[in-house]
C-alpha cells in the first residue's frame, strides 16, 4: 500500500540547501552540460574536414554524429538513472565527466572510420552519467513553480556548449586541423570534472507537497510502467523526441550545409554564424523558461505545452525558409529567428515531466524521456540527414544536403500536435483531481 513519506519532504525543505550552495550547483551542472553539448556538437563543424581526410561518405558521417553516439548515450541512461536514485549523483556526474572528455580527446588520436566510432561510442557512454542525475538534483533544490526557469539555465549549456563547440572547432580547424580541435576541446573537461567534485552540492532528495510516494525503490520496470500510465507525460515525450530528432538533425548537419551549399569556411561559421545562434538560444532559453514560470503559476501547468506549440509554430516558416532561399546571409537571419523561437522546450518540458514525476522516480523518468530523445531524436535525425542526401546525390547532386535538411524540418508540425495534445492531457487530469499548485 502507497504511504506518505513526510521525513523527505521535510527533509528538503527551502533552506535544505542554502541559496550559495545552490546557485553554485546549478552552476557547475550547465558547465557540465554545456562541456557535453560542446564535445558532443564540435564534430558538426569537422564533417566536411573528416569527410575529406578519411574519405568518408554522407551516411558515415550520420552514424558518427548520429546512431553510434546514440545508441550507447541513450541505453546506458536507464541504468544511470537507476544509480542516481540510489546513490551519489554528484559522485556519478564527475566520474562521467572525465570519462567523456577523455574519449573527446581520443576522437582527435584516430586514423579511420572505425576507429572514430569506437572513440564517439566511447563520449556516448560517458555523457549517459551526466543527464538524468542533473535533472534529479535540480528537482530536489528548485519547488515546482521555479523549475522551469532553473532548467532553462541548466539547458543553456545545449545551446551555448553547441555554438562554443563551433567557435572553437571552426577556428582550430582552420588554423591547425580537426584532429588538434578534438583534442583541446576534451581535455579541460577533466579538470571540470574535479571541480565538479568538490564544489558541487547533494540535496536531499524530496516531495512534491502533498505527493504520495511507494516505499523503497521502484524498480526501472516500475518507472517505465508509471510513465506510460500518465497520459500528459507519453505526449511530453512524443513531443520533446521529435523536437529533438529535428534539433539534432539541423544542428549536426547545419555548418556543413553552409560550408557545402553557401561556399562559407570554418571561420566564418565559427566566428558569425554560431555566436549568432548562441544569442538566439539563450534568450529563447531563458525567455521561456521565465514565460512558462509566470503562466504556470497564471494559468496552470496546461498552459506550457501551448506556449512551447505557439512558439514552435512562429518559427516553422523561417526553418523552412533556411533552406530554399540562395543567399547566405538571408538564410543565416531566418535560421536566427527560427532558433530564437525554436529552442523554447528543453526546460520547461524538463521541468514539467519533474513534477510530473513520483519522488523516487525522478532520475528514471528522466532516463526515460532522454532514452526517447537520444535513441529517436539524436540516433535517428542525424544519421537519416546523411542518408537522405546521399539518396538524393543523383537528383540534387551537391544540393542534396540542403533537401535532406528541409525533409526533416517537415517534422515540427507533428511535434506542435503532440505539444497540444499533452496540453489536453493536463487540462482533464486537473478537471478530474481539481486545480493543484504547479
Amino acid at each position: 500500500m502507497a504511504t506518505a513519506a513526510p521525513a523527505e519532504a521535510n527533509e528538503c525543505a527551502p533552506s535544505a540547501v542554502s541559496p550559495r550552495a545552490r546557485n553554485v550547483t546549478l552552476g557547475l551542472l550547465t558547465a557540465t552540460y554545456f562541456f557535453s553539448y560542446m564535445d558532443r556538437q564540435i564534430l558538426a563543424i569537422l564533417l566536411e574536414d573528416i569527410k575529406a581526410d578519411l574519405l568518408l561518405s554522407d551516411t558515415q558521417l550520420g552514424l558518427l554524429s548520429g546512431l553510434a553516439f546514440a545508441l550507447f548515450y541513450a541505453t546506458l541512461g536507464i541504468p544511470v538513472a537507476w544509480l542516481a536514485d540510489r546513490y551519489s549523483r554528484v559522485n556519478i556526474i564527475s566520474v562521467a565527466l572525465a570519462l567523456w572528455s577523455g574519449m573527446t580527446a581520443v576522437c582527435g588520436l584516430a586514423t579511420n572510420f572505425s576507429q572514430l566510432l569506437l572513440a564517439r561510442i566511447g563520449v556516448g557512454v560517458g555523457e549517459a552519467g551526466s543527464s538524468p542525475p542533473s535533472h534529479s538534483i535540480i528537482a530536489d533544490m528548485y519547488p515546482a513553480e521555479k523549475r522551469a526557469l532553473a532548467l532553462s539555465i541548466y539547458s543553456l549549456g545545449v545551446t551555448l556548449g553547441a555554438a562554443a563547440g563551433q567557435i572553437f572547432g571552426g577556428n582550430l580547424t582552420y588554423f591547425f586541423d580537426w584532429r588538434t580541435a578534438f583534442i583541446a576541446i576534451g581535455l579541460p573537461g577533466v579538470i571540470l570534472a574535479i571541480v565538479v567534485k568538490v564544489f558541487a552540492t547533494e540535496p536531499p532528495r524530496k516531495a512534491e507537497p502533498g505527493a504520495i510516494e511507494t516505499e523503497g525503490h521502484p524498480s526501472v520496470l516500475a518507472g517505465f510502467k508509471s510513465i506510460m500510465a500518465n497520459r500528459a507525460a507519453v505526449w511530453l515525450v512524443a513531443g520533446v523526441t521529435l523536437t529533438s530528432m529535428i534539433g539534432y538533425a539541423l544542428t549536426g548537419w547545419t555548418p556543413a550545409y553552409l560550408i557545402r551549399s553557401f561556399g562559407l569556411n570554418t571561420l566564418q561559421v565559427g566566428n558569425i554564424v554560431a555566436p549568432l545562434l548562441a544569442i538566439a538560444g539563450v534568450a529563447s532559453g531563458l525567455g521561456s523558461g521565465w514565460l512558462a514560470n509566470r503562466l504556470a503559476v497564471t494559468y496552470g501547468m496546461k498552459a506550457q505545452p501551448l506556449m512551447i506549440a505557439g512558439l514552435k509554430a512562429i518559427a516553422l516558416p523561417f526553418l523552412v525558409l533556411f533552406y530554399l532561399v540562395e543567399s547566405p546571409w538571408v538564410a543565416v537571419g531566418a535560421y536566427f529567428v527560427a532558433v530564437l523561437f525554436q529552442s523554447c522546450y528543453l526546460g520547461p518540458t524538463f521541468a514539467m515531466i519533474q513534477t510530473l514525476a513520483p519522488l523516487k522516480m525522478r532520475a528514471v523518468w528522466a532516463a526515460v524521456t532522454l532514452l526517447a530523445i537520444n535513441l529517436i531524436g539524436l540516433g535517428i535525425g542525424p544519421t537519416l540527414v546523411g542518408v537522405f542526401s546521399d539518396l538524393l546525390v543523383p537528383a540534387y547532386g551537391d544540393e542534396s544536403l540542403r533537401y535532406a535538411l528541409l525533409i526533416i524540418a517537415c517534422f515540427t508540425p507533428v511535434a506542435i500536435f503532440c505539444y497540444w495534445r499533452a496540453s489536453v492531457a493536463m487540462r482533464h487530469d486537473e478537471a478530474r483531481k481539481g486545480p493543484a499548485t504547479p
